[in-house]
């Protein structure tokens, strides 16, 4: 990917796949969201649960594939492998940020 990806979407990603928890919600406003499999989750408590079942569940690593920019923030497709039906498999993240935190995250 040559784009620059913002700052706090690469730290969620490289948490992300170091299943660093604590650095993860560490991207978030205390106030946001994050919509993934039909459910939402707000606010920095509900979202470090996510992130906990999630992983626990599914034992996955991101590879960031393309960014779109747009105003307030970015959508990055990524290759999602892990243990669960038809992986890998190319996911958008819709990222909604807010001075370098994200305040929205919709994957899907």
């Amino acid at each position: 990917m040559t784009t620059e990806v913002p700052a706090v979407i690469a730290s969620y990603f490289q948490a992300s796949n170091a299943d660093d928890i604590e650095r993860l919600v560490g991207c978030f406003a205390p106030e946001a969201s994050v919509s993934d499999e039909n459910a939402t989750h707000r606010g920095t408590v509900e979202i470090k649960q996510w992130a906990e079942d999630v992983r626990k569940k599914f034992r996955f690593k991101t590879e960031m594939l393309n960014m779109k920019e747009r105003p307030g923030g970015a959508i990055i497709t990524a290759k999602l492998s892990g243990n669960f039906p038809g992986s890998p498999v190319d996911l958008d993240f819709e990222f909604v940020l807010d001075r370098e935190k994200i305040i929205s995250l919709a994957i899907g």
